[in-house]
Formats: structure tokens, C-alpha cells, sequence
């Protein structure tokens, strides 16, 4: 039996959780609400373990059930259930009680709608929001206060775009995408050429296209191509204040986490990660498979799958400034150093003389 709890959620019990994503179930059958960490949870609500470093907080904590890999099921008598990937089973639990808000269809009077634009009997645009001439926005759609949508803009079926949000002209969004608040998808890119004693803006005709599924953070900017598309292809998933400059192409289920910059014409694989802070130069490719740490300047092509990082470790600002002291004459004793070898060879030459 599903019940609602009367705070808008509603109650599982373990063995529907495990009969609808698997997983075995050990103890008993209690009824859960809602998700929590180890550390907090209290009655009503299951947490999860995929690091062994917490098992002291498996140990203490009070939530009603756990989920848990087979090697440490016998560390708890809590409630449990037991699954080959904890924090994958976990983001689907709270997927499940956390489903995304529903909100009533139609056009808010506040908001501003081209009259030549598709707007389907489902989608809800709220107060403040603008939709330009020849838009089409699909069917569930949610267009949050303040959001812009610029002319000829298509936007798939299932799609939200949070607050503020900016669509430019032209730009095409798929289905079940979220964009988050702040967000500007098609500003143009910085193309410039340089006229003498001043810069020529070169017109930026190309579009952004994004697939189906995709995540785009808060504050993220995308710029349109300058002759050609930038592209996100489905699946992929970009965290806040990223900078994706004009021409770029990001693969399928590529992650990109936040703060991150790519210069024009850069091209991510499929099923890439990418660490915060981590900067591409431009006209690069990025092969599949590829897992970039954070703060790694990315500054050619990578052509096989496999982990890279560029980042020095930190260390006390004193030692940081002797080894900058060091790897500033690294020349000078490498040069030393084929100097003193020369020496050796000849040396060893006497030697055999």
C-alpha cells in the first residue's frame, strides 16, 4: 500500500522500493518517506552507505532503514537493503519521493506571447515571462517568471526553464531538459577580427542546439555558433557558471562540473567527466571516455580514453615559492646538467683510452 504522509509525500515500504528498482531486502518491512544522510536521518527516513569511511555513522545513526552494499549488510540491524551500487540505488529513491513539482497549465496574463508562437495546451508560462514571434514550446513545458525566449526558439516536450533564464533567437532545446535560473543559451560568441588599430565584430549566425535530457546549471552560458551549431548532444549534464564558448560540441552523457571554460571549437567525447575548474583551450578534440580533474589546463588534443589531471599540489605558500624558485631555472640546469654529462662521457672515454 502507498499512503500520502500528509506534508505532499508519499510512503514506501521497503519492499515496494525492491520490487521496483531490485535489491534484497534484510528485516523488516518498514515505511519510508523521505531520504536523508546517515548522519541526520531520523524515523521515516532510509540513508545509504558507499563509502567505508562512514561505517562509524552507519553505526550510530537513527534512520529508519538503510541501503547497503553485501560486504558491510552485517555491520547494521537496522532495517536494510542490500544492492550492488548504495549511491546509485539511493538517487533513485529520492528520485522517486522527490518528483518534480506540478504546476497548472495555461499563460499567465503577466507574461508576454508573441501571437505567432506554438505555446501547446499543456505548457505553463508564468507571470513576467517573454516569448517571442514564431517560438514553439512543447507539451508540460514550465517557463518560470522572467524568463526570455527569443523568436523562432523551439523548445521539446517536458522541458522547465528556470527563472530568468535566456534563450536567444533561433536556438533549439529538446525534451525533458532542465535550464536552470540565470542561465544564457546563445549569446554570441567572442568572434573578433583585428581591423588595424581596432576589433571587427564578426556576426555570429549559428545556433545552440541542445539534445534530449540535458542539464544546464545556473548562471551557465552557452554562445551560439559563428557559422556553424554549438551543440550538447542528449544526456549531457553542465553544473553552474560554466563558460561554453561559440562552435563547441559537448558529447552524450558527458558531466561537466562548475566553473569550468571552453574556448571556441572545442569538442568533448561521449561519457566524459570533467572536474571544476578545469580550462580547454581552443580547437581541441576530447576523445569518449576521457575523465579531466579539476583545475587542469586542458591544452591539446587527447586522444585516448583514460584519466588526466594538470593541477600541482598545494603546499604552504613558502614552499610553493621556493619550487617556483626552481622550476623558474629549470633550463639553466638542464643545460647544467647535459654540460656535466658531456663531462662524464669524456671522462669515461679517457678512462677506456
Amino acid at each position: 500500500m502507498i499512503r500520502n504522509t500528509g506534508q505532499g509525500m508519499q510512503a514506501y515500504r521497503l519492499s515496494q522500493l525492491v520490487a521496483t528498482f531490485g535489491g534484497e531486502l534484510r528485516g523488516d518491512d518498514v515505511e519510508i518517506s523521505q531520504v536523508a544522510p546517515l548522519e541526520s536521518a531520523v524515523a521515516g527516513q532510509i540513508s545509504f552507505l558507499s563509502n567505508p569511511r562512514y561505517r562509524k555513522q552507519l553505526a550510530d545513526t537513527h534512520a529508519a532503514a538503510v541501503i547497503v552494499a553485501a560486504d558491510v549488510a552485517d555491520l547494521t540491524a537496522l532495517p536494510a537493503i542490500v544492492c550492488a551500487d548504495p549511491y546509485l540505488y539511493f538517487a533513485k529513491v529520492s528520485a522517486l519521493l522527490n518528483p518534480p513539482q506540478r504546476f497548472a497549465a495555461g499563460i499567465d496574463p503577466g507574461a508576454a506571447v508573441a501571437p505567432d508562437a506554438e505555446i501547446a495546451a499543456s505548457a505553463a508560462i508564468m507571470a513576467n515571462a517573454s516569448v517571442g514571434s514564431g517560438a514553439r514550446i512543447g507539451e508540460r513545458c514550465v517557463i518560470f517568471p522572467g524568463v526570455v525566449i527569443g523568436d523562432g526558439v523551439v523548445v521539446g516536450d517536458d522541458t522547465r526553464i528556470y527563472a530568468n533564464a535566456t534563450v536567444y533567437a533561433a536556438c533549439v532545446i529538446g525534451q525533458r531538459c532542465t535550464i536552470h535560473s540565470g542561465a544564457v543559451i546563445g549569446a554570441d560568441g567572442f568572434g573578433l577580427a583585428w581591423n588595424k588599430d581596432s576589433w571587427l565584430k564578426i556576426p555570429q549566425i549559428g545556433r545552440v542546439v541542445i539534445g534530449d535530457d540535458v542539464d544546464i546549471g545556473a548562471n551557465t552560458t552557452i554562445d551560439r555558433g559563428a557559422l556553424d551549431d554549438t551543440v550538447i548532444e542528449d544526456g549531457a549534464r553542465l553544473d553552474n557558471q560554466i563558460q561554453v564558448a561559440h562552435n563547441c560540441r559537448i558529447g552524450k552523457h558527458t558531466a561537466i562540473a562548475g566553473c569550468v571554460g571552453m574556448a571556441g571549437s572545442t569538442r568533448i567525447g561521449a561519457y566524459c567527466t570533467v572536474g571544476g575548474a578545469a580550462m580547454f583551450v581552443g580547437h581541441i578534440d576530447i576523445a569518449d571516455k576521457v575523465h579531466i580533474a579539476g583545475g587542469t589546463l586542458v591544452s591539446k588534443s587527447i586522444n585516448k580514453p583514460g584519466a588526466y589531471a594538470g593541477n600541482y599540489p598545494f603546499s604552504t605558500r613558502d614552499d610553493w615559492l621556493q619550487n617556483a624558485v626552481h622550476i623558474r631555472n629549470l633550463d639553466k640546469l638542464a643545460e647544467r646538467i647535459k654540460q656535466l654529462e658531456k663531462k662524464l662521457a669524456g671522462l669515461e672515454g679517457n678512462k677506456h683510452d
